[in-house]
């Protein structure tokens, strides 16, 4: 197990994490939102208004993977049960049977390549679904698009894998938004933005260890086997998309939990036997351990949604749900972080509340990633889905 101390001196020396970094993840995380105010200003000028001007769809398609996926699964969760829309994530490369010329299909991608977004783009054309393209300049997706004269947002080639997934959600809130299925307030690009850049000034490579809350969280992980409990479905989406970015980046795997509907399996996990044994120290000096622990992390969305009803088995609500979880953790001394209690940010809009979140694991991820100088080690062959 690597040190702690020789890990707080790697996250302190901004050369040594930026010579550990060859493709500039940490600049591309803290860049988040500029990212957001970039992406907008391109979706303006690539004309949403040959979608929205025909009025709201029987449907949406959001045809993408990874990030995309991740994106997708933010706006339906945004929306939630009560959309108007019905609201489909697919990875291509075949479109739902039911979409038609009723429906709209979006096709995102960091790349704008692959028979998994571009086959979908023709077939949705072809069939008379308004399409929305989001990829890189000048690749296929986008000729794609420019012969159905479907719009298209051109994303820089400063786009770094891993790192994009605001590129790809901010066309998608402008488009629901135009589309008028987005409550007022609810997901605002400027908002969203300002929280970004909030968490970036808070967790940025020159801040110290100790005042840093995103190299204070990768430090808790470095021994640990993280448990991700989400409170409802807009924190399970930006959970999944946590523990994803342990794995990827980190190389360390995490297992995530929706509340209230997987309440059982997470309790039954901080309970289990990988939960510390009976009378083991939680201040104990945990350089002697061999092996790793498991760690709540929670993902909280207060607006989640209120009590289900009586006829309901308890929990009945995620809030509900979470409480018993943080209750078993105490129990079995299993340690807990919050994001929430990292990101603040307490009168923002809901989206951006999450967001703070998000990012502040996005910008863990790729400290721990650092740390143990995971991305040097990286197979330059690799290929991994944009």
């Amino acid at each position: 197990m690597t040190s702690p101390e020789l890990v707080e001196e790697v996250l302190d020396d901004p050369q040594l994490l930026r010579a550990r970094d060859p493709r500039g993840l940490l600049p591309a995380v803290a860049g988040a939102g500029a990212q957001v105010r970039e992406t907008a200003s391109l979706t303006d000028e690539a004309g949403l208004g040959r979608i929205t001007d025909a009025g709201r769809p029987r449907g949406l398609v959001v045809v993408a993977r990874r990030e995309g996926a991740v994106a997708g699964g933010l706006l339906r969760a945004l929306l939630g049960p009560g959309s108007p829309v019905a609201v489909d994530v697919v990875p291509g490369p075949r479109l739902p049977v039911w979409t038609g010329a009723s429906d709209v299909a979006v096709v995102a991608t960091r790349t704008g390549a692959g028979s998994y977004a571009v086959a979908p783009a023709y077939e949705a054309l072809r069939r008379g679904v308004a399409v929305l393209g989001i990829g890189a300049d000048g690749a296929p997706l986008h000729a794609a698009c420019a012969g159905g004269r479907a719009p298209y947002v051109p994303l820089p080639p400063s786009r770094v894998q891993h790192t994009s997934l605001w590129s790809l959600l901010t066309p998608m809130l402008q488009l629901a938004g135009g589309l008028g299925l987005l409550p007022d307030g609810a997901a605002g690009t400027d908002e969203v933005a300002a929280a970004l850049d909030a968490v970036a000034a808070d967790c940025g490579p020159v801040v110290p260890t100790y005042a840093n809350p995103a190299k204070t969280l990768a430090l808790e992980l470095l021994d640990a086997l993280p448990v991700v409990v989400a409170e409802g479905p807009l924190a399970a989406a930006a959970g999944g998309r946590v523990a994803d970015q342990l794995a990827t980046l980190a190389g360390l795997p995490a297992a995530a939990y929706r509340l209230p509907e997987q309440r059982a399996a997470a309790c039954t996990v901080l309970g289990g036997p990988l939960a510390p044994v009976d009378g083991d120290d939680f201040f104990r000096d945990r350089a002697d351990d061999t092996g790793r622990r498991l760690r709540l992390l929670t993902v909280r969305d207060e607006a989640a949604g209120a009590d289900d009803g009586p006829a309901e088995r308890d929990p009945r609500s995620a809030a509900d749900a979470l409480r018993q979880v943080l209750t078993t953790a105490t129990a079995r001394t299993v340690p807990v972080s919050g994001l929430a209690d990292r990101a603040g940010g307490e009168g923002d809009a809901r989206l951006a509340r999450v967001a703070r979140q998000v990012a502040v694991g996005d910008f863990a991820a790729v400290y721990l990633a650092l740390a143990l100088d995971a991305e040097r080690g990286r197979d330059p062959g690799s290929t991994l889905l944009p």
